[in-house]
């Protein structure tokens, strides 16, 4: 069974940084992972992720000013978040998917950007 664990949010202004961190146990090492964010009462959507190949993917609001990426060899992963507007606030969520298919959540850490 993985955990994963995941900190970083915060409260910050417009144009600030954050960076979110999630860290997993419990599994062998993970390939495939994403970063989701759910409004109150909304669908999880995707923010930005790591492919099977190693190659990063990025939601269109995303793209120049978020950044993917992992500790190497081991089973944790930021996402850098830069130039953040109040549209960004949300719950951030971790996602991995292992070789066999299983996927696991975290618990979701809670971004708030407002002056």
């Amino acid at each position: 069974q993985v955990q994963l664990n995941e900190s970083g949010g915060g409260l910050v202004q417009p144009g600030g940084s954050l960076r979110l961190s999630c860290a997993a146990s419990g599994g062998p090492l993970i390939r495939v992972m994403a970063w989701y964010r759910q409004g109150s009462g909304l669908e999880r959507d995707f923010v930005a992720g790591i492919l099977g190949s190693g190659a990063p993917a990025y939601s269109d609001s995303a793209v120049g000013r978020f950044t993917v990426s992992r500790a190497n060899g081991e089973n944790t992963f930021y996402l850098q978040m830069n130039e953040l507007e109040p549209d960004d606030t949300d719950v951030y969520y971790c996602h991995v998917r292992l070789s066999q298919g299983s996927g696991f959540w975290g618990r979701g850490t809670q971004v708030t950007v407002s002056s």
